[in-house]
């Protein structure tokens, strides 16, 4: 069997010390990646790390950081490019999530949301873009159905997630006349830490087996990261099969 055309690129992940997170970078790993991930939880990020040499990784360095500070992006780039001098894919699957009517919440909670669904991959996009432009790279915004299909009791969040898919969309306009591509993945409910939290706060059972699952989201997208330079997936939603 062929290799990947994904073996040997670099592929920096966010959020890797989440579900989904993870199961991109295994799912990368799996084709000969060299990865660089980042994450909030160190221990969880570690796990990811060495899971990820596990399952093939050409190379595999992390960095545990709260990325909502800016000099965090920064200094994530600078380690970044030093290890391996740049990304060929950059795959944001961090996320901040928070529920409540708008009359209950306060401002202070959209800014948090903004400032994690938005601003950091903005800033972190941005930062990278002229190796992703160069090395004619690939970037991947892991986003919600909530973009999409927002209702009541998530105002901030859903409004965070749509800003993050208009900015994909404009991002992508500017740069796939330099050959560089952007995916959004718009996940419905997925077996995870966060929504077992989420149905602990909607005071309904959570059962991971009914929910899309990690592995499940990771595929799909690195199918898309995969196709030819002939084609490009743009919008990508998924959903737990009805049963």
């Amino acid at each position: 069997m062929s290799a990947s055309p994904l073996c040997g690129k670099t592929a920096l992940v966010t959020g890797a010390s989440g579900a989904i997170g993870r199961a991109v970078a295994l799912a990368l790993a799996e084709r000969g990646a060299r990865l660089f991930l980042s994450g909030r939880d160190p221990g969880r990020l570690e796990e990811s790390r060495t899971a990820a040499r596990t399952a093939g990784a050409a190379e595999a360095d992390a960095l545990a950081a709260d990325l909502g500070p800016d000099g965090a992006v920064a200094a994530l780039a600078a380690r970044l490019e030093e290890r391996f001098g740049g990304a060929d894919l950059l795959v944001h699957a961090l996320g901040a999530y928070g529920a409540g009517p708008v009359a209950e919440t306060p401002v202070e909670e959209l800014d948090r949301q903004l400032a994690v669904n938005l601003r950091v991959p903005y800033r972190l996009t941005r930062r990278l873009l002229p190796g992703l432009i160069e090395r004619r790279g690939q970037v991947v915004f892991v986003n919600s159905s909530a973009a999409v299909h927002p209702r009541g009791g998530v105002a901030a969040y859903a409004a965070s997630k749509a800003a993050l898919r208009a900015l994909a969309d404009a991002l992508r306009d500017e740069l796939n006349p330099a050959g560089v591509r952007v995916l959004s993945v718009f996940p419905g409910r997925t077996a995870s830490a966060l929504q077992e939290e989420v149905h602990r706060l909607e005071g309904t059972p959570y059962r991971p087996e009914r929910l899309l699952q990690p592995a499940d989201v990771a595929a799909a997208i690195v199918a898309a990261l995969e196709l030819l330079e002939t084609a490009e997936l743009t919008d990508l939603h998924i959903r737990p099969m009805k049963k």
